[in-house]
Formats: C-alpha cells, sequence, structure tokens
C-alpha cells in the first residue's frame, strides 16, 4: 500500500477523480451562496446575523466549523505526531472550554444583546452595556476584531495555500487565491445564512473525514496494535503526561480560555432563533467537536506508525491528514478528504470575514453615516459590508502572501488575543453589575498588549526558562481580568439601571431553561 522511500509529491498525483470531487465540492459551496443570496439580505441584521432566525443545529455545526479551523485537520494531527499524546490536553481544553460557554455564556449572551438595543456584533453590546455615549469603547474593541481577524484569517489563507502545495504540487499562491475567491463570493453575497449553511454542510464533511482516516489507516496496518507501535517507536507518544512539560500541559489546556472571547463563535450564540434551542445544540455542537478532536489526535497518533513502518518520507508534520488521505484511499474518496480540509479552513475564513465585516460596518462606518442613516439606508450598509468582505480578504491576502510560521501558531496567537481581549469583558458584562466604561476599556486593552508583548518579547526568552513558554492567553487574560475589576471598582458606573437589566436577563434565562426541561 505504501511507496517507499518517496515524499509526499511523488507519492500523490491527483488524477481527474480528485478534481471532479473538488469541483463539486466547490458548485455545491456557491450553490449555497445563492440559496443565501435569494433569501432576504436587504438589511443588515439579516446580512450580518441571519435575523436572529438560525435553528439549533446549523447553530452548533456553525459554530463548530467556524471554531476547527485547518489547524484541526492539519495543525494538531501534525502537533500530535511531533510531541505524542500530551498534545490531546489541547483538545480536551477546548473541549471544556467550549462546553463551558455554552452554559455560562450562550444563554445571557442571546437575550442580553437583543436587550441592550438589539445589538449585532460584540463591540455594539460592550458599547450599550456601560451606556457608552463617546462609543471609545466601540471603536477599541473594532479595532481590536479588525487587527486580530485580519491576522486570523491570513492563517486560513496559509492553510490553503500549504494544501494545494502539498496534495498537488501547485503553487501555494495559486491554492490560495482560489480559496480566497471561492470564500470571498459566497460570503459577499449570502452573508450570514450563506456563512452557516455552509459551515453545517462543511461540519458534516469534516467530522465523515476525521473518523475515516484514523479507522481506514489502523485496517490496513496492524488494527488496534497500530497505536501501541507508536509507543514502541518513542515510549512518550502515548503518555498523556510526558513528551512536554508542566508549562507545556498548562499552556495547552488554557486554550479552553479563549471560547469566552472569540466574536466569530459567540455571534452564533447571538443568532440562534431562541434560547430554548441552547441545550439541543450544545448537545449537538458538543459530541461533534469531541468525536473530530478525538479523530484528529487519532490522526497524529497513527500517523507515527504509517509513515515510520512505510518508510514514507514526511517533511512538514502538519501535511499528514494529506498524505495518509491520499495513499490510502481512491482518488475519488481522496478528493472527499481534501475537501475535508478545506472545509474546516473555509469555514473559518467565512466566518471571520464576516465578523470583521459587521465591526466596520457597525462599529465604524456606523458612526461615520450616524443612526438615522443606518435605518434609513440598509441597503447602503449592506453594501459596505460586502465590499468590507473583499477588503479584508485581499488584506489577508497579502500578509500571507509569504508565510513565516506554523499554522497552529498563527491561530494561536489570533485565538489568544480575542481571548484575552474580550473573555474577561463579556463573562463580567452578563454576570456583574459593577463594571464601569472605564474599567471595560481599560481590561481589553491591558489584555490585548500583554499578549502581544508576551508574543514579541517574552516568548523569545523560553530557552532559558520554561515559564516564558507560556501561551500568551494565560498571562493576558488574567491581567484583563484583574484591571478590569480594579478600575471598574475605582470609577463611576453607568447611568442605566444595570442591576434590573441583569435581574431581567437572569429570570428571562432560568424561565426558558425551565420550560425546556419541562
Amino acid at each position: 500500500m505504501f511507496i517507499l522511500g518517496t515524499s509526499l509529491s511523488s507519492q500523490v498525483d491527483p488524477n481527474w477523480q480528485t478534481y471532479i470531487m473538488l469541483s463539486v465540492y466547490f458548485i455545491i459551496l456557491l450553490g449555497i451562496g445563492y440559496y443565501g443570496f435569494k433569501q432576504s439580505t436587504s438589511n443588515v441584521s439579516e446580512y450580518m446575523l441571519g435575523g436572529r432566525n438560525i435553528g439549533p443545529y446549523v447553530t452548533a455545526l456553525s459554530a463548530g466549523a467556524s471554531d476547527m479551523s485547518g489547524w484541526m485537520i492539519m495543525g494538531l494531527p501534525g502537533e500530535v505526531y511531533s510531541t505524542g499524546l500530551s498534545a490531546a490536553w489541547l483538545a480536551i481544553g477546548l473541549t471544556i472550554g467550549a462546553y463551558i460557554n455554552y452554559i455560562v455564556v450562550a444563554p445571557r449572551l442571546r437575550v442580553y444583546t437583543e436587550k441592550a438595543g438589539d445589538a449585532i456584533t460584540l463591540p455594539d453590546f460592550f458599547k450599550n452595556r456601560v451606556d457608552d455615549k463617546s462609543n471609545l469603547i466601540k471603536i477599541i474593541a473594532g479595532g481590536i476584531i479588525v487587527v486580530f481577524f485580519t491576522l486570523y484569517t491570513h492563517s486560513g489563507m496559509v492553510s490553503g495555500g500549504v494544501l494545494f502545495e502539498s496534495a498537488f504540487g501547485l503553487n501555494y499562491h495559486f491554492g490560495m487565491l482560489l480559496i480566497a475567491v471561492i470564500v470571498i463570493v459566497y460570503t459577499f453575497f449570502g452573508g450570514y445564512l450563506a456563512v452557516s449553511l455552509t459551515d453545517f454542510f462543511q461540519g458534516v464533511v469534516m467530522i465523515i473525514a476525521m473518523v475515516m482516516v484514523p479507522i481506514v489507516a489502523m485496517l490496513q496496518l496492524s488494527g488496534l496494535d497500530t497505536i501501541s507501535q507508536a509507543a514502541e517507536l518513542k515510549p512518550t507518544n502515548l503518555d498523556l503526561f510526558k513528551g512536554t512539560t508542566f508549562i507545556g500541559i498548562i499552556s495547552f489546556f488554557a486554550w479552553g480560555l479563549g471560547y469566552f472571547g472569540q466574536p466569530h463563535i459567540i455571534v452564533r450564540f447571538m443568532s440562534i432563533k431562541s434560547i430554548k434551542q441552547l441545550p439541543t445544540a450544545r448537545r449537538f455542537g458538543i459530541s461533534w467537536m469531541a468525536i473530530s478532536l478525538l479523530g484528529a489526535v487519532g490522526v497524529g497518533l497513527v500517523g507515527i506508525t504509517f509513515v515510520n513502518s512505510g518508510g514514507v518520507e514526511l517533511k512538514d508534520p502538519e501535511t499528514l491528514f494529506i498524505l495518509m488521505g491520499q495513499i490510502l484511499f481512491h482518488p475519488l474518496v481522496g478528493g472527499f478528504l481534501l475537501a475535508a480540509i478545506l472545509a474546516a479552513i473555509m469555514s473559518t475564513i467565512s466566518s471571520q470575514l464576516l465578523v470583521t465585516s459587521s465591526s466596520l460596518t457597525e462599529d465604524f462606518y456606523k458612526l461615520f453615516r450616524g443612526e438615522e442613516a443606518a435605518k434609513e439606508h440598509q441597503k447602503e450598509f449592506v453594501l459596505v459590508g460586502r465590499l468590507s468582505v473583499v477588503i479584508v480578504a485581499i488584506i489577508s491576502i497579502c500578509i500571507a502572501w509569504s508565510p513565516n510560521d506554523t499554522i497552529l501558531n498563527l491561530v494561536g496567537n489570533a485565538w489568544a488575543g480575542f481571548g484575552a481581549a474580550f473573555g474577561p469583558l463579556v463573562l463580567l458584562s452578563l454576570y456583574w453589575k459593577g463594571l464601569s466604561r472605564t474599567g471595560a476599556i481599560s481590561g481589553m486593552v491591558s489584555g490585548a498588549i500583554v499578549v502581544i508583548i508576551w508574543i514579541a518579547f517574552v516568548k523569545p526568552l523560553g530557552d532559558i526558562n520554561d515559564f516564558f513558554n507560556l501561551y500568551e492567553i494565560i498571562p493576558g487574560f488574567l491581567t484583563s481580568l484583574i484591571v478590569t475589576f480594579i478600575v471598574s471598582k475605582l470609577t463611576k458606573k453607568p447611568q442605566i439601571d444595570v442591576a434590573t437589566d441583569l435581574a431581567d436577563v437572569r429570570r428571562i434565562v432560568k424561565n426558558k431553561d425551565e420550560q425546556s426541561e419541562s
């Protein structure tokens, strides 16, 4: 089954069947985009948030697919292949974090964002929550979204370019541009509904692929003994606590903190039709996530035996899934597996583009044109949103033109930036009446700055002391939380009756939960 002593480019020779499968995949995405366009996208709320009318299953897979980008299919298996089972702490931390996010954030955010001026973006909610008439918090939060999401989106562009270069031997830039154009088209025309429906479709493709590849690989090798053979090659491969440091385990686990502040994920909670549907979405979404991540870890572990026993040359661990899929399967199925990688990449890019577009439109252009213009000229604002999608995509492409880091690191930096800047603020906005405008701004800015400083100046010292290798979301999140609390205690509180609003939100959530249980 293996071709010994060869590189990936020479093992994989995609034929017309592979290209047909990918063409079908692209046509389906464009068809969904057209469907979204034909539905009502005449106002900003519908284009940016689906009119808050999305069902639980689409919500769940849309949140999951936009979260699990190319790093799940390429980055995580590559990390497990390189370091062993200890990399699974990342999957464990993410699953726990996502579950808590559904319990702690989702219900209250769905209710409170509608109550607080029907906010359709996170910065708009922050502004209404702390009664910021100066719009300063909205501008700063919107700026953070634009900056970090442009960087985040570029990681998806890099994944796409790497995929086409590794799997087809095609030019990196051609692959990146092809993916970018297709994502731009269906996001540009179809808006939030198209993005959510494509995410659902892509989520189904992803989970099938993540289950299929490790199982078929084991059947082709030695069955369940394939896993134990990985331990024979290196004992730490199957040790959850070895092959890394204590700081490494804490850092992997801390990825779960990021969920509270990821705009492209928590916006899904804002768009669901009713909070009564959130328990269904949670069960469906977390099950999908757990199975997919388990499959990704399985690909990494089985891949250790696969590569070593077959004499296969793997130049880049992050192309492991590509290599296994193209060698083990018929070209038609191989095309499906490549489509799964594209699904992971494109679902995240489209979500990030739309959230960034929403921020540019709602948090910046609306300030320029005014509230009245926003109400009277909805089509103008939808057009601005669409143009913003194109602008952000072009900037991301320019940044990704010369990649200089691994996919996992690129995602990790942006994930930490959002988690530290917005995570504590989201939690305190939903649960603490003492939050002030100055405290919110101070905490948000300090969290983002600490993440940037940690990446730029502290992590390079990691060879000296393991502490410096700590994932930047931890110092950033803690700093943001502490600064927000202290400054809020020392500064003026909002003029609005926050205590009553929080009580109303709590009552609505509780009543809906009781109705759901009954």
